[in-house]
């Protein structure tokens, strides 16, 4: 890598990405660069906010492949065969597993209730309470945590084990990726501390032993670029299919789009340059998995929560990618 060029990456780190936990950089399969900020350090597990969303995808991707869930195209309702919608409530009754996972359900909110959700012990019957409604099939509406957590039930109900066991032997411990534990709150307090957490390795779960779909997973820098680079490699590692490449493709272009910021999404993917097949696995406060296709490269970054986080792909675009191209 040109050296110059990440001098001035971790300067620009210092100057204007100053929560930034750890890097890593691979090409062509091979770890280029690796740093870490913050007193952190290669063994730290951040809690990667919205990245657990892409995890999720690459669940119910396995699941499928395992003939587990038959389709996409799957009524939500078909797999909570005890949840009792109002006869009342039409919208609900065509809601896909596909719109779950394009972002595209209505959802009976303008706000979205956070702390009714964080305080609620079933986020399951908690956002089947409040999905459908007036809204349309089909139109992008962005659901931060109210909506993911249907995904982690569908994968509970289809496989019969917990997201959080179905994951362990599916895809961590094939990429040989450390998630010690369920976690479960007691307090806000806890929630809050497990956020600005550097050394907390798990998987929230609500009172019912749910895994939170949206959020809630801690991994490392070195364990998220792992996941990128399985995708980067079509879903083999070493010489192991973990999820079809058939997934990968589908799961990771534009299948909806947030007009409003004109962004693509895939499959709890965003779709950041389909002319290079680049796209990324993005968290709150600037955690991100980034795979561009067309270049070989893989990038993650795990990043200490902060609002209104600097973009995370424009520090990739300007500083990294430059570096690697210069280097060739």
């Amino acid at each position: 890598m040109n050296q110059q060029k990440m001098n001035d990456l971790e300067k620009a780190i210092k100057r204007s990405y100053r929560n930034i936990a750890g890097i890593v950089v691979m090409h062509n399969g091979k770890m280029l660069y690796e740093s870490y900020f913050n007193e952190c350090a290669a063994a730290s597990n951040i809690h990667v906010y919205s990245v657990t969303k892409s995890i999720i995808s690459i669940l119910i991707g396995i699941a499928i492949d395992k003939g587990k869930i038959k389709s996409i195209h799957q009524n939500v309702l078909d797999f909570f065969p005890d949840y009792a919608a109002k006869t009342s409530e039409k919208t609900i009754q065509h809601i896909e597993l596909k719109d779950l996972l394009t972002m595209t359900a209505p959802y009976k909110y303008l706000s979205a209730p956070y702390i009714k959700y964080f305080t609620s012990d079933d986020w399951i019957t908690f956002t089947l309470n409040l999905l459908g409604g007036k809204g349309q099939i089909g139109k992008f509406r962005y659901a931060p945590l109210i909506g993911p957590d249907l995904l982690s039930g569908i994968i509970l109900k289809t496989t019969g084990q917990s997201v959080f066991d179905f994951a362990a032997e599916n895809l961590f411990l094939p990429l040989d990726i450390r998630v010690e534990k369920n976690i479960f709150f007691h307090s806000k307090e806890e929630q809050l501390a497990f956020n600005k957490s550097k050394n907390i390795s798990g998987w929230v779960v609500d009172g019912t032993g749910l895994n939170a779909g949206g959020w809630g997973l801690s991994l490392s820098p070195a364990d998220m670029a792992k996941i990128g680079q399985l995708y980067l490699d079509k879903g083999m590692w070493k010489g192991k299919q973990i999820v079809s490449a058939k997934w990968i493709e589908e799961s990771t272009k534009e299948h909806s789009r947030w007009e409003k910021h004109n962004l693509a999404y895939g499959y709890l993917w965003w779709i950041i340059d389909e002319r290079e097949h680049a796209y990324a696995a993005m968290g709150d406060g600037g955690n991100v998995i980034y795979v561009n296709e067309k270049k070989k490269v893989v990038v993650s970054i795990a990043s200490l929560f902060k609002q209104n986080a600097k973009d995370r792909i424009e520090l990739i675009k300007k500083y990294i990618e430059p570096a690697l191209e210069d280097s060739v």
